[in-house]
């Protein structure tokens, strides 16, 4: 890669992954994201991977040639929505195995060398539907996980100058609403009173990336418009 602030992010091809992507690029990070879909972005310090990221094999293969980097975000994701009664089995472990086992994956890849150089990052993008939602549950349950892997996860690597937190956003403008396979579930605005924005987020990421950032781990921080302040 052109230089040594290298960040692997996976989703890069669109919404969430895409926005941080070119926020990082524009920061002057090398980026090489990893995604099933074709790259949206051509710039000389980004690289695309081609990868299946619910092929766990496949998944460790490709996060192997990025062992010196120095930031993992994992922000690939995809939602199926399903009440009670009809709860499909493929779709769970669809989300689980992108969500929660490519986060494992990429991490048990990757982060052992930022331990070892005593220095990293790891982001993982969550959602405030982990919380629990109706007719969500199957997607809620792998979003959960993820605060539960970084916290375990920061506190494994926090004296070792490594960092890992969860951003969770609520509603963002990204493809993910337009899916035909959700519009049995709108998205609920929050109380900002429109769409949480992708590069809103992005912005919130590069952030913990930065050194400013570095007492801040374990966390889950929400990104939420206001929708989490009636409790």
């Amino acid at each position: 890669m052109p230089n040594d602030r290298h960040a692997v992010v996976t989703g890069s091809s669109s919404g969430i992954g895409l926005a941080i992507a070119r926020t990082l690029l524009a920061d002057g990070w090398s980026v090489s994201g990893l995604d099933v879909s074709a790259p949206a972005i051509d710039h000389p310090a980004f690289q695309a991977v081609a990868v299946d990221l619910g092929d766990g094999a496949a998944t460790r293969a490709a996060a192997a040639r990025f062992t010196g980097a120095q930031v993992l975000v994992h922000a690939a994701g995809v939602l199926r929505v399903a009440p009670l009664g009809a709860l499909q089995a493929a779709d769970g472990d669809l989300m689980w195995r992108l969500h929660v086992q490519a986060a494992e994956v990429l991490a048990d890849v990757l982060v052992p060398a930022m331990v070892a150089a005593g220095r990293g990052r790891v982001v993982l993008v969550g959602s405030r539907v982990a919380q629990g939602k109706a007719g969500r549950s199957q997607y809620a349950a792998s979003k959960a996980a993820l605060a539960a892997l970084a916290r375990s996860w920061a506190a494994e690597v926090v004296a070792h100058g490594v960092t890992v937190n969860v951003v969770s956003p609520a509603a963002t403008e990204t493809a993910m609403l337009g899916d035909p396979r959700r519009q049995s579930e709108p998205p609920a605005l929050p109380p900002l009173g429109r769409l949480i924005q992708p590069g809103e987020i992005a912005s919130l990421v590069a952030y913990l990336l930065s050194p400013a950032a570095a007492p801040i781990t374990g966390q889950d921080i929400q990104v939420c418009g206001g929708a989490s302040l009636p409790r």
